[in-house]
């Protein structure tokens, strides 16, 4: 039997949400920021390594992907946009009105967000780590994709990126306001645990290693970092607070008003 053309399925809501994230202009504008920030400060700390300087002892990926720690702000802000975005311009209506269960909106959302942030990053961050070696070349920083741990910590940064960036859209959909998702953001992922983490007890040490950015930062390394949670943990740690953020988003927008 022919589907109508009125039904709504998972692919059609998939394809709305995809149109209607990438036919908008800051979009682009925010993911060629994002990808630009991480090129650019590659090329850099590539062209103005100094063998046996202070930054000799940093672990190869860490230092041409150094610009994943802005980018991660200009993807946090797109995450936001995503959500809170339609709520600000009235067109949450519409895609409510059109899926009446509400939820698969919102993983649509974050299924097409995910997919493109992270092939986005992965580009991004393979580019830059190849551009940079050229740079590097005849350095004590000199690595190639298949040296152990690059690969694995290039994709994982990527990954990180993106879990980074669902908490942020998770967080969008909560606060439905662009500056309040913002202000969660910031205060909440990246201010608060560098705040915690003065406090003088082990147990809050250990707890620290697994909030967002830190566990974002055990992910990009290809040597383990010290003091920081293993790769597993943090990709782990990372799922959960995606998965919190944007089940407690779910949970309220099958309960809230428009």
């Amino acid at each position: 039997m022919t589907t109508p053309s009125y039904t709504v399925t998972p692919a059609r809501v998939l394809r709305s949400e995809w149109h209607k994230l990438w036919t908008l202009r800051s979009t682009w504008i925010t993911a060629l920021t994002a990808s630009g920030l991480v090129l650019g400060i590659g090329l850099i700390m590539g062209a103005t390594y100094t063998p046996g300087g202070g930054d000799a002892d940093i672990d190869t990926v860490v230092l041409v992907l150094y610009g994943t720690m802005l980018s991660q702000i200009c993807l946090a802000v797109l995450g936001i946009l995503v959500t809170a975005g339609e709520y600000a311009t009235g067109m949450i209506r519409a895609s409510l009105t059109a899926v009446p269960r509400r939820t698969p909106v919102l993983w649509a959302k974050a299924a097409v967000f995910a997919v493109s942030v992270f092939t986005l990053s992965l580009v991004t961050a393979v580019v830059t780590f190849l551009a940079a070696q050229l740079l590097l070349s005849g350095t004590d920083q000199t690595a190639s994709l298949t040296d152990p741990g690059v690969l694995r910590a290039i994709t994982g940064s990527s990954a990180g990126l993106t879990l980074v960036s669902l908490i942020a859209l998770g967080l969008g959909a909560l606060l439905r306001s662009v500056p309040g998702g913002l202000g969660a953001f910031v205060g909440g992922v990246m201010i608060v645990p560098e705040i915690v983490a003065m406090l003088p007890y082990d147990a809050v040490d250990t707890a620290v290693r697994y909030f967002p950015t830190q566990a974002f930062g055990a992910l990009g390394s290809a040597t383990p970092l010290p003091g920081a949670a293993s790769p597993g943990a943090a990709l782990l740690a990372l799922v959960l607070w995606a998965a919190a953020s944007l089940g407690s988003a779910a949970l309220l927008l099958k309960r809230r008003d428009v």
